[in-house]
């Protein structure tokens, strides 16, 4: 069974950073591309940062330059670091994992799974 538990969230001042950690475990880590979205009071959850199985990285427009994501295959962790934040990066975060199979994948066909989410607070 796949299992994404994340840590790293908080408050922090505008201008100050923030790291968040995405622990999975049930499947082969980043077969199918993962990312992190955010969930903003009363607003629709929106595309953050995704890290494809070859590697390739795309990032929101507001956050480029910001922030980083990264992956630890050893410790099967996805990483989000967050700098220079600001107080519209307010938000809720999740880790987004696609553990289709192989063939799966290549057909287009997600196997997604959720972290729980995490609250990063920004205040001005």
């Amino acid at each position: 069974q796949v299992h994404l538990v994340q840590s790293g969230g908080g408050s922090v001042q505008a201008g100050g950073s923030l790291k968040l950690s995405c622990v999975t475990s049930g499947y082969v880590f980043n077969s199918c591309g993962m990312g992190w979205y955010r969930q903003a009071p009363g607003k629709a959850r929106e595309l953050v940062a995704t890290l494809s199985e070859s590697g390739s990285i795309t990032y929101a427009d507001s956050v480029k330059g910001r922030f980083t994501i990264s992956e630890d295959k050893a410790k099967n962790t996805l990483y989000l670091q967050m700098n220079r934040l600001r107080a519209e990066d307010t938000a809720v975060y999740y880790c987004l994992a696609d553990a289709a199979s192989p063939k799966d994948c290549a057909d287009g066909s997600p196997s997604l799974y959720w972290g729980q989410g995490t609250q990063v607070t920004v205040s001005s």
